[in-house]
């Protein structure tokens, strides 16, 4: 069903963020007609630049602060050092800001390793999620059902996880489709090209011990 409009989609971002995870999902939003009313906004805790894991370094649309409320809440992952940073800091801005907006979004979001930010957020307990094939053993400390096999996205409640880091494409089509409707994403998918069809197929390994360390 449509939503009416003025929809915001809030991206909290910060150094050491997997660019993909941003400007993936990113490029599938803006494809949404303007008429629909939907918003994107990437913020960072003071509004300053940030650095991504690859080195690319991009600006923020505002802090925190200048964005109390989101409509939907969209968590990138990033570098496995800054992860376990954020979430070793039990006075961390970042997991505060993701409690604030949490609770009055509509939808709450993440993309590859950005569950574990959720999760130590206590925002995915009771639900089932998933994340980069790497980090499912990471997800076991907490009160998660984790999903079985690799899912590109897992739908819990208003709550929707994204597997490794390309997997925010396909998300991103489901949340258009949630926000607006089938014809919707089928458009933007359109005008996008997203017809994935790789070159090669490799086989996903088996998941490690979890490296982040909190």
């Amino acid at each position: 069903m449509e939503t009416s409009a003025g929809v915001t989609i809030g991206i909290p971002v910060y150094d050491g963020v997997d660019l993909l995870d941003v400007a993936g999902p990113l490029e599938m939003f803006s494809w949404v007609p303007p008429e629909k009313g939907l918003q994107v906004v990437i913020v960072s805790e003071d509004g300053c630049p940030v650095t991504s894991k690859s080195g690319v370094r991009f600006d923020a649309h505002a802090c925190f602060e200048e964005v109390p409320t989101l409509d939907v809440l969209w968590t990138p992952g990033g570098d496995p050092d800054v992860l376990g940073a954020i979430m070793s800091d039990p006075a961390s801005p970042y997991l505060a800001y993701l409690r604030q907006v949490a609770a009055e979004a509509t939808w709450v979001c993440s993309v590859c390793e950005g569950a574990l930010l959720l999760a130590r957020a206590g925002l995915l307990d009771g639900h089932s999620a998933t994340t980069h094939w790497a980090f499912l053993d990471c997800l076991k400390a907490f009160p998660i059902d984790i999903a079985a096999g690799h899912p590109r996205f897992v739908q819990s409640g208003n709550r929707l996880t994204g597997g490794g880091i390309s997997s925010g494409l396909d998300e991103a089509l489901q949340l258009i489709k949630l926000l607006f409707d089938e014809a919707t994403a089928e458009a933007v998918q359109v005008s996008t090209q997203y017809f994935p069809d790789p070159p090669v197929m490799g086989t996903i390994p088996p998941t490690p011990a979890c490296f982040v360390t909190w």
